[in-house]
């Protein structure tokens, strides 16, 4: 009787509500949830949870191990790495979200008028992707923060600018398809515009394809992020990310003897990467209709 009765309430589910439905069945994408959800909270509480501040210095109290006072143990002039751990957390997740929300606006625009419109301009904006697609990633970044600075706006910027085509493409694709459905043709015969046929009519049925891309885009940035603040060229100290806190970790005794240096970033990149990983394949596997049941 529970199992027809359960049956009956997934009937009667909205589309999103089957989504996270399925979701809730996939225990490790629920996990990695819980877990994003549980980094995300430290890094905003750390102010509560912490006596120290990020610049905070102590030049009696440097290069301490964890203790009672410092959990993860001081660095060469004495602030707190527990504190700076999560302040990190903050930059590193915050621009990664930016560059997928930006990166997101750009492609999802872009693509959906040249889904939705073809010809010439469909054209356009294809071989426009295509160009920026064909760079060396990396490399223009590498280049393109050397030369305007590497302040955090500029590499949000500069990553967002790079990035759009993925997702643009993925937008496309779609939007290439269900403007041939049937209700497309009855919002032309209704005289509905363009823009309303978009944005009401063929976005929404394309915004899961969207939210995997970012679960999954957040992995990559936070990568991106990472390298280049190792190669001094991300966000500059004082300002801490995880990727310039392992930087400032690369002599060979510290990495030999201090592993609280750069243990606890490393690991904190790892579980992130991953876990938006694991989530953006459970979110995937939610929305794909093949998974129904």
């Amino acid at each position: 009787m529970t199992r027809k009765n359960t049956e009956i309430q997934r009937k009667n589910q909205s589309y999103w509500g089957e989504v996270f439905f399925r979701l809730r069945k996939n225990k490790m994408a629920m996990l990695s949830l819980y877990v994003l959800v549980t980094i995300i909270a430290l890094c905003i509480i750390v102010p509560i949870i912490s006596p120290y501040e990020i610049q905070t210095t102590n030049l009696a109290g440097k290069d301490q191990r964890p203790n009672s006072q410092h959990l993860l143990g001081t660095d060469l002039i004495g602030r707190d790495l527990f504190t700076r751990l999560f302040y990190a957390g903050r930059i590193s997740l915050g621009v990664a979200l930016a560059v997928v929300f930006i990166e997101c606006i750009i492609g999802v625009v872009l693509g959906s008028i040249a889904g939705f419109y073809g010809g010439i301009i469909d054209v356009v904006i294809m071989r426009i992707a295509e160009i920026f697609m064909s760079f060396p990633f990396m490399i223009i970044c590498i280049t393109i923060v050397a030369i305007f600075g590497n302040s955090i706006p500029t590499l949000i910027l500069v990553l967002a600018v790079l990035s759009w085509p993925s997702i643009a493409r993925i937008v496309r694709g779609q939007i290439l398809t269900l403007r041939e459905m049937e209700y497309m043709e009855a919002c032309e015969a209704l005289g509905i515009s363009d823009v309303r046929r978009i944005f009401k009519h063929l976005l929404p049925n394309v915004l899961a394809y969207v939210i995997v891309y970012a679960t999954l885009g957040m992995a990559s940035v936070i990568l991106v992020e990472t390298s280049l603040s190792f190669l001094g060229l991300g966000v500059s100290p004082p300002t801490p990310t995880w990727g310039n806190m392992i930087q400032e970790a690369r002599n060979m005794l510290i990495i030999q003897q201090k592993w609280w240096y750069w243990v606890p970033p490393g690991i904190c990149i790892f579980i992130s990467v991953m876990c938006f990983n694991i989530l953006g394949d459970g979110m995937r596997d939610a929305i794909d209709p093949k998974m129904k049941r």
